[in-house]
């Protein structure tokens, strides 16, 4: 892996799945405000900032009169339920072979840094006790345009001073690999292949990766 010097991993569904409590956070809310909400809905979400996800949802509803103020505040509505729900969170939480991964890479000298779009980032990786893994965390608040745009991917990088065709970005969301190669990195998929037709490589789970071919 003597050319890979940076591995940048997305948090929810690669290192953690706390997919399912964003799904009962917004579904609570839409509940509340008397909106359609389902899981395909909550699909489209994957890798969105929060207040895309409101207009996504939004979009959906067929509802384009709701003021902006109004949709803050029910996206930091979302986003006080959702804080509420990974308080459970426990190192028992980290996926399937995300920890051997890690290892390996800290063996090798690989640079590890998150890349998520979550606001939230810090307080998981706290919960999950793996703080002290990471060269650098990017978040939510690191940049002002999300995924699919380049800039998170292109921010971490910058900080740790290495350039992006030195970098592989570990992803479960099409955005997020449309924004790793939009940066010029190597683009690994965690889901079905049909549905990455941009990224470099493809497995099934966390602990189907395979670094030595991704390092080729």
């Amino acid at each position: 892996m003597k050319d890979i010097q940076l591995f940048i991993f997305d948090l929810d569904g690669v290192i953690t799945d706390t997919a399912e409590y964003h799904y009962l956070a917004w579904k609570e809310l839409c509940d509340d405000k008397g909106l359609l909400f389902d899981r395909e809905v909550n699909e489209r979400l994957r890798g969105v900032s929060r207040i895309d996800s409101i207009k996504i949802i939004m979009e959906h509803n067929k509802k384009d009169d709701i003021p902006e103020t109004t949709l803050v505040e029910w996206a930091t509505e979302k986003n006080e339920r959702y804080k509420q729900l990974i308080q459970k969170v426990t190192p028992n939480d980290l996926l399937e072979g995300i920890t051997d991964i890690f290892n390996k890479l800290k063996e090798k000298n690989i640079k590890i840094a998150l890349g998520s779009a979550s606001k939230n980032a810090k307080a998981v990786i706290k919960n999950l006790g793996i703080e002290e893994i990471f060269d650098f965390i990017g978040d939510g608040y690191s940049v002002d345009r999300s995924k699919p745009a380049p800039d998170l991917f292109l921010y971490v990088a910058k900080n740790l001073n290495i350039s992006p065709e030195k970098c592989v970005v570990i992803e479960d969301a099409v955005a997020g690999i449309e924004a790793a190669k939009s940066a010029g990195m190597l683009g690994v998929a965690i889901g079905k292949k049909e549905d990455f037709t941009k990224a470099d490589f493809v497995y099934n789970s966390v602990k189907d990766i395979d670094l030595d071919e991704v390092s080729k």
